[in-house]
């Protein structure tokens, strides 16, 4: 059975394929080449994790240690003042054609003020925490003259409800411990279940824009996912984010990929 071996002074990465009709190419030499792929991508990303690990913060520990459906948050439970600069990114990318705009998971109205900003056509948000919704009359009269509404709820259940949109802003986060299984340890980022729903309910040309878990590019499997429902995506670097070592997010890296994936 094949076998790949590659050494360096710090790691041995070994593949043994036990199935010889597993990566079938029509030549041999093809199936080498694919596997050599395979393993000197694995060993670039070994080295380059070393490069980037003493730069991590602490954080908090990965997992979720309450359920926050119904919580009452504090501002930093909700979100952390270190994304301001990638929410008022995020709020450019849904607002550039002027559209009409969704945002999922309204938190501080951080992201909803920066979108006010822009002027956007309509701005409907979905939330499904009581004591957020019951502020939102006070975040309107902040923006007189606004097209707001705010439909109360968990999306999946109320995504009957919305029609098309320009732009979708995704910022929400697992609320259970199950979701954050399912969802972030077992998935490419938090929003690929959030994929396929975009898609749907954004018109042709319509943008949608999430945070990742990544810090400095995406993996290959998350970009196969998202070509599987946008045409075409491009990523930005938000660096300089000035994550404190007590931070309560789990992103380690004081930088974040940022994705716009169009319809």
């Amino acid at each position: 059975m094949p076998r790949k071996i590659k050494r360096t002074s710090n790691y041995q990465l070994t593949l043994d394929i036990n199935n010889e009709s597993f990566i079938s190419p029509p030549r041999e030499s093809q199936k080498t080449w694919i596997l050599n792929r395979l393993v000197t991508e694995l060993s670039y990303d070994l080295e380059h994790l070393s490069a980037v690990s003493s730069s991590m913060l602490p954080g908090a520990e990965v997992g979720v240690s309450l359920d926050r459906e119904q919580s009452s948050l504090s501002d930093n439970d909700i979100m952390e003042d270190w994304q301001i600069p990638i929410m008022k990114k995020m709020a450019e990318f849904v607002t550039e054609s002027g559209g009409d705009v969704l945002e999922i998971g309204m938190g501080r109205g951080v992201a909803s003020d920066f979108i006010q900003s822009f002027s956007p056509k309509s701005h409907t948000l979905i939330e499904c925490n009581d004591f957020i919704v019951s502020d939102f009359p006070n975040w309107k009269n902040k923006h007189p003259g606004c097209n707001a509404n705010i439909i109360h709820g968990m999306w999946q259940d109320k995504w009957h409800e919305v029609g098309e949109y320009d732009g979708i802003l995704f910022h929400t986060y697992p609320l259970t411990h199950e979701e954050f299984v399912e969802h972030v340890a077992q998935s490419t980022t938090f929003a690929e279940h959030f994929f396929a729903p975009a898609s749907e309910k954004l018109r042709s040309g319509g943008v949608l824009t999430y945070l990742t878990n990544e810090n400095d590019s995406l993996s290959r499997a998350h970009q196969r996912s998202l070509l599987k429902h946008f045409s075409r995506f491009t990523v930005s670097v938000i660096d300089d984010l000035n994550i404190p070592d007590d931070s309560r997010d789990s992103c380690w890296l004081p930088q974040m990929v940022l994705v716009r994936a169009e319809k």
